[in-house]
């Protein structure tokens, strides 16, 4: 569960990002954040993650008070959630498998939840067979196949994807969002942050508008907004 509560972030006094947003994700749920570059999509997503702190309001993620959590909390808060860049963020000198869990090593995960968790995720995404490749020797896909597979293998509740199909070409970003979709399926919340006009009204699920920092379209079943250029 996401929750954004009279949420504004302001740089300065010129510099407004976000203005008295509100909106309620459901566990379970699946929504597209839409808008055109500098709307806000990357400051609600730094905001989730703790990465920023609002200059008001209220965020409550996972029954999380984020804006009031201590610093001490902040690790295993993110745990709960599984992170996709666009420009995949793998580790150049490690294979598929050793990217993926790097991600369990930095929790401290014993070494047979990793030899237990590493091959199911990579299964999940289509990679059990590109696990001792090294992200060179990938296609776009496989690289972004590989940042999901590191994302999901710590059972996040929550996945939030930025841009996942950004880079990759029309018939391999479907396989992505199918990918997505499938991880939604199975009880995950998705939040996908993406300027994807045939994806987001393909797909016909929730669709969160924002454009100069204010929500101007919520959606369910919804398209990409043709307000937004």
């Amino acid at each position: 569960m996401i929750e954004f509560k009279n949420i504004s972030k302001k740089y300065s006094a010129n510099i407004i990002a976000l203005n008295d947003i509100n909106f309620l994700i459901k566990k379970g749920e699946f929504a597209f954040l839409v808008g055109p570059s500098g709307a806000g999509k990357s400051t609600i997503l730094k905001l989730i993650l703790k990465e920023e702190n609002p200059s008001e309001g209220s965020i409550i993620v996972n029954d999380y008070d984020v804006v009031n959590m201590k610093p001490a909390a902040i690790p295993y808060y993110r745990r709960r959630i599984g992170m996709v860049f666009q420009d995949y963020k793998l580790l150049p000198d490690k294979t598929v498998y050793d990217n993926v869990a790097f991600a369990l090593i930095v929790t401290g995960a014993h070494d047979n939840v990793i030899r237990k968790r590493v091959p199911m995720v990579l299964s999940l995404v289509g990679l059990s067979d590109k696990a001792y490749r090294y992200p060179r020797e990938l296609s776009g896909g496989e690289q972004q196949r590989t940042a999901i597979a590191r994302a999901l293998v710590n059972k996040p509740t929550i996945f939030i994807a930025d841009e996942p199909t950004g880079n990759l070409d029309p018939d391999t970003a479907w396989g992505i969002i199918d990918l997505i979709s499938e991880i939604n399926r199975r009880g995950t919340t998705v939040l996908v942050a993406t300027h994807a006009k045939d994806i987001v009204t393909g797909m016909r699920k929730r669709v969160i508008s924002i454009d100069k920092g204010n929500v101007i379209r919520d959606q369910t079943r919804g398209v990409y907004s043709n307000v937004i250029k």
